[in-house]
This record gives structure tokens, C-alpha cells and sequence, in this order.
């Protein structure tokens, strides 16, 4: 029994050494993972400082790079008289917001260097400090509190509307599915109204009203024209989706939406021109606009500022691009006067028209401007062949030699001629197509002669000054093969034989 008390004491000193041994072992090899470890995290910690430094460059540098290709910086400055307001207040955040950063990225990777893992340091408990947690809950209040008051400031300043007495261009911008339609007011200055209830993919497309007369001058262009150092107010709506009115250039930016009319006030300070000419300057935009055809010329030679949308409105929202013009005020003017209104142009005498068949006081105008520029371009040509001025809107009942009510207007418009220029005589002629027999249409054209001469008579021209003839179908202008044609040789004319 003893010996085998013995052999287990024996048996178990040897287990104990063998354990020992590998305790041993096994702490020499957990102090190894330990240098590791440690010189893994002094790599990482080196790497996270290298990182924050070329993280830094990079951020500082590309903003350096890109300066002058940035709203705001370099050339690309506001183009509205607010827009200098608004690039203050962006440049004052970047800068405070700009510090914050730099300081919070040293902060937060130099915290990962300095107290990076080391087993000779013992980490300090620390519940709370009053002080710190004073600063940086006060410098960012206080900060924020400067930044919203400054941007309050900044938009009662920009937003106010117009008031009634102020001269400012008033123009109606509507977003849709992918396109804007950009409405104007003709010369009485003021947009008609509107109605999404009479919109006509056709021929009304805005749902104008056209029992609202300040329609009938409104026009639709392809692009935004401006004059420079004029107030605009720009309605902005939209006939589908959530689209935004977004002149980058002139810092206006504001939702389409629909069924909520919003506006947008803002004053171009600088032509499109003398923009280009402010580009010019700067390499970046002395580069060709497409290298593959070096005839494209420029930059700064292609440059327009432009309207776009900016809201995600679907797949075809890239395409939502206008053209913005900036030009003089005797330009625009000229541009304004050759644009045709849509009443007139589009929607006159078709189904959407609710005067279809009427003459309004605005066809009378434009008809009398018509036949003043044609009288003057009579009266100036030294051919006689070129002294005539056709009427066009003398029209007589049909077969007969009766004037119609409107042609009174035309009429109107020879008698007021002849007062002006006493020394005139003219001649009267009437003419018809080749349907029918020729002696009634000669018979026919000189009764429509008469008549008209008779108007004039009874309106105070002194039949000294003025004969009657008619030609029937022998002096045709047209192909009387065609009904285009042959409504063009039933005409009534006034020739200036002598002045």
C-alpha cells in the first residue's frame, strides 16, 4: 500500500510539472500575442493619422482645384441681386461648419493614435464633467442660434412679394413630365388666368382661359428671356408631379407643385454676354467645349445660363433644360415684339376658342398695324405694279356686291389713310375668281368696286380723289385650280395712282 501511495504522489508531482510546463509555455506565447497585438495597433494608429492627413489634403485641395468651376467662387459669381446675400450666408456656414470639421476629424483620429491600446496604461473612469459638457453644449447653441438668425434675416430679405405699384416683369413658369412651359404677358403687361380644367393636350395645353381677355396677348417661349436690372416675379407651378424651378446662377430655387401656386422675385445683374466675357478670364473655361470638334469653340463661348428641375421627377427629369437669356432692355424689347400670341396663333377660331366666329377689338388693332405697314410700303415704292394695297378683310355677302358688317373696320382704315395723305388718288378694284360666267364676274367685280368706293364717299372722301373698277376673273394672282387659290383672286385692292 505504501509503495503505491508513492508511485501516485510520484504520478501526480509528474502531472503537476508537466502542467507547469505548459503554463508556461502557454504565458510565453500569450505574452508574444500581447507585442502583437500591440504593434498591430500602433501600425493602425500610425495608418488612421496618415489617413486623416491625406483625407485633409485631399478635401482642402480639391475645393482649391475646383474653385473656380463652384457657384460662388471665382467667376462663377451671382447673377442676382440677391444671390450675394444667400452666398454670404453660404459662405459664413462653411466656414464655421468648415472649422468644426477639420477640428472633429484631428480630434477623432488623433484620439485614435494617442490612446491607442498600451498595457502599461490604465484607462481613467470619468462620469461627468460640468465644464465640457457647458462648452459644448453652449458654442454649438450659440453658433447655430447666429446661423439661424443670419438665414431668417437673409429670407425675409429675399421672399417678400412685390407690390402692386413696383414695374417688375411677371412671367409663369409650369414643370411637367419633362418639360417647362414658360408664359409671358404680351403688351398689357398682365398673365390671364388659367384653369386645369380646360387644359387640352392639343390646343390649350395650360388650360388658358380664354374668356379672360389678358389671354389673348400671352405668349409661350422656348426659352427665358430677361432684361438685365429688371425685378422679375415668376409664378411657378407644375401640371403633373413635384418638379423645382432652380436658376442656379441667379441662387432661385423653389418646388413646382402642383395645385399649390408658389412664385419666386429675384433681378438679373449682369447680361449673358458680359457673363461670358467674366468666364473668359479663367483657364478653366478657355478649354474646349468638345474636344472632338475643335469648331464648337469654348467654355466660356457655349456658356448659357440655364432653368432646370431640381427634384427627381422620373426617367426623363435630365431633359427638364431651358436656356436663360440675359440681355438689354432694347433687346428684349425687340425679342418680346416678335413673339405671336397663343390665343392668336393656336387656339383662335378652333373648337377651345369661346369667340370662335367673332371679331374682337384686338383682330381690329392688329389689322389696322397690318394695313399701316402695308399703306407705307406703298407709298414708298417707285414701281406701280408695287403701289397696291390689298384688303384683305373686305369681304362681301356671297354672289352679291353687298359689304359684310366687319369689313367696315378695313374700310375704316383706307379713309383715315386718305385724311392723312390729302393729296392722294387712288383707284378702287374688285376681282373674282374664274367660277361662273366671265361677263357676271366682271359684271359682279364692279359693283363690289362701287360699293366700296360708295363707303368711302359716304365717310367723307371727295370722289375727286378716287375711281371704281372692276376686273372680273382677267387679272388672277393665284392658281385658280385650287380653293386656296381661288379665295385669293376674290380680292378687293387699292392702288395709289398719283400722291
Amino acid at each position: 500500500m505504501t509503495a503505491l501511495v508513492i508511485f501516485l504522489i510520484v504520478l501526480l508531482l509528474f502531472i503537476i510539472l508537466v502542467q507547469l510546463g505548459r503554463v508556461t509555455e502557454l504565458s510565453a506565447k500569450i505574452r508574444g500575442e500581447e507585442d502583437a497585438e500591440e504593434q498591430g495597433n500602433n501600425r493602425t494608429a500610425l495608418w488612421l493619422v496618415i489617413f486623416m492627413i491625406a483625407f485633409l489634403v485631399f478635401c482642402i485641395g480639391s475645393a482649391y482645384y475646383y474653385r473656380n468651376s463652384m457657384l460662388g467662387y471665382g467667376p462663377l459669381t451671382s447673377a442676382s441681386e440677391h444671390g450675394w446675400a444667400l452666398d454670404n450666408l453660404f459662405n459664413v456656414t462653411l466656414v464655421l461648419t468648415g472649422i468644426v470639421f477639420v477640428l472633429t476629424q484631428i480630434l477623432l483620429f488623433w484620439y485614435s493614435y494617442k490612446y491607442r491600446h498600451n498595457k502599461n496604461r490604465v484607462g481613467a473612469f470619468v462620469s461627468h464633467n460640468n465644464t465640457i459638457e457647458v462648452v459644448w453644449t453652449a458654442i454649438p447653441a450659440l453658433v447655430m442660434t447666429f446661423l439661424v438668425v443670419k438665414g431668417l434675416i437673409v429670407w425675409n430679405d429675399v421672399m417678400p412679394d412685390v407690390d402692386p405699384s413696383e414695374d417688375v416683369i411677371e412671367i409663369e413658369a409650369t414643370g411637367y413630365q419633362f418639360a417647362w412651359d414658360i408664359r409671358y404677358p404680351g403688351p398689357d403687361g398682365k398673365i390671364g388666368t388659367k384653369d386645369y380644367q380646360l387644359i387640352n393636350p392639343g390646343l390649350n395645353p395650360l388650360g388658358l382661359d380664354f374668356t379672360d381677355v389678358k389671354t389673348h396677348d400671352d405668349f409661350i417661349a422656348d426659352k427665358i428671356v430677361l432684361p438685365v436690372d429688371k425685378k422679375v416675379r415668376v409664378r411657378i407651378t407644375s401640371k403633373d408631379v413635384l418638379h423645382n424651378f432652380f436658376l442656379p446662377h441667379f441662387r432661385v430655387k423653389m418646388d413646382a407643385i402642383p395645385g399649390l401656386p408658389t412664385y419666386f422675385i429675384f433681378t438679373p445683374t449682369i447680361t449673358t454676354a458680359d457673363y461670358r466675357q467674366q468666364l473668359r478670364e479663367y483657364p478653366e473655361w478657355n478649354v474646349d467645349q468638345d474636344p472632338a470638334d475643335p469648331e464648337a469653340g469654348t467654355r466660356w463661348e457655349n456658356f448659357d445660363f440655364e432653368l432646370a428641375c431640381a427634384e427627381l421627377c422620373g426617367k426623363g427629369h435630365y431633359s427638364m433644360r431651358k436656356v436663360v437669356e440675359i440681355v438689354s432692355q432694347e433687346e428684349y424689347d425687340a425679342w418680346k415684339a416678335q413673339q405671336n400670341s397663343f390665343y392668336f396663333s393656336s387656339a383662335r377660331n378652333s373648337d377651345v376658342d369661346p369667340y370662335k366666329g367673332q371679331l374682337l377689338d384686338i383682330d381690329i388693332a392688329n389689322r389696322s398695324k397690318e394695313f399701316d405697314a402695308k399703306f407705307i410700303e406703298a407709298l414708298k415704292a417707285e414701281d406701280a405694279d408695287d403701289r397696291i394695297v390689298r384688303l384683305d378683310y373686305v369681304t362681301f355677302e356671297t354672289g352679291s356686291p353687298n359689304l359684310t358688317a366687319d369689313s367696315k373696320y378695313e374700310l375704316d382704315n383706307v379713309i383715315k389713310a386718305l385724311k392723312e395723305n390729302t393729296t392722294i388718288t387712288t383707284e378702287v378694284s374688285g376681282h373674282t375668281d374664274n367660277t361662273g360666267d366671265a361677263a357676271k364676274n366682271m359684271e359682279l367685280s364692279q359693283a363690289r368696286a362701287m360699293a366700296v368706293m360708295q363707303y368711302l364717299l359716304d365717310n367723307g372722301i371727295d370722289s375727286s380723289r378716287m375711281n371704281a373698277k372692276g376686273y372680273g376673273q382677267t387679272r388672277p394672282v393665284a392658281d385658280n385650280e385650287t380653293e386656296e387659290g381661288r379665295q385669293q383672286n376674290r380680292r378687293t385692292e387699292f392702288k395709289i395712282i398719283s400722291q
